[in-house]
């Protein structure tokens, strides 16, 4: 693992960062704080990408608790077939909606200890709304700001919290709005699970990360295709041959 990182290194990581990309925002498409909350649910063991594809539509026919708690859990489920655990997650959206009705007036809540009462909403979904929505300097752990966090050693952990914790700590105050998603980005198209682009990496001087990939994969060369070769079968004995060189024996004896 490598050694705790210091602040001024975590303050040189978050410049590079920052230069990059000056205005980072979420990938996940949204209208409001209530879709908001449906798109980070639904993108549980999903991708981005995945979930994009099922709400834009969906977001276009319910966009309020209200309606979507009309649209009822079987009209949902065809919208969002696409995306894994569809169906626990439609029941949840449902729950959700109608709870938001009834507890809050139809309106997202602003605390994470509201947001997480909401069927489907754990600590990570609600510190994405808050950030988001909200714009509090919330860090929502995911899988790839868990992984950012432990190889540049930035805020190593065995757990989401532990990564999160971390982060709160040596993340410096005028990064922390935006840490969460530099961080997400990074680990999405750098700092990536199987294969980390390291040579094109904005902070890699600064990386503690031991098994860095300084080049690109180059192509290998095909290979050659074996030509089997075929082995001659062995020539079967014809019947009575002992017995004609056996005569032929005799023959010469005389």
């Amino acid at each position: 693992m490598p050694r705790k990182m210091t602040r001024a290194t975590a303050q040189k990581i978050f410049e590079r960062l920052s230069t990059a990309a000056p205005a980072p925002q979420t990938e996940l498409y949204y209208k409001n704080p209530f879709t908001l909350v449906v798109a980070v649910a639904l993108s549980a063991q999903a991708t981005d990408e995945g979930v994009n594809k099922a709400t834009k539509t969906l977001f276009d026919l319910a966009d309020t608790p209200e309606k979507m708690a009309a649209l009822g859990e079987k009209k949902l489920g065809d919208y969002i077939k696409t995306i894994g655990l569809w169906r626990n997650k439609a029941k949840n959206v449902i729950a959700l909606s109608k709870m938001l009705i009834d507890e809050f007036d139809g309106k997202v809540p602003e605390t994470r200890e509201q947001l997480e009462r909401l069927p489907g909403v754990g600590r990570k979904t609600a510190n994405v709304v808050m950030n988001v929505a909200f714009g509090q300097p919330t860090i929502a752990v995911d899988t790839h700001i868990f992984r950012v966090g432990n190889r540049t050693g930035l805020a190593p952990g065995k757990n989401p919290l532990e990564v999160e914790l971390g982060l709160e700590k040596i993340v410096p105050a005028e990064f922390l709005l935006h840490a969460h998603h530099w961080l997400i980005l990074q680990g999405r198209y750098i700092c990536k699970a199987r294969k980390p682009e390291c040579w094109r990496c904005p902070i890699l001087e600064f990386c503690g990360f031991k098994d860095k990939v300084m080049s690109p994969d180059k192509p290998k060369p095909a290979k050659k295709k074996n030509v089997k070769t075929t082995k001659a079968a062995p020539k079967k004995k014809l019947a009575g041959q002992p017995k004609l060189r056996a005569a032929k024996k005799k023959a010469v004896a005389k």
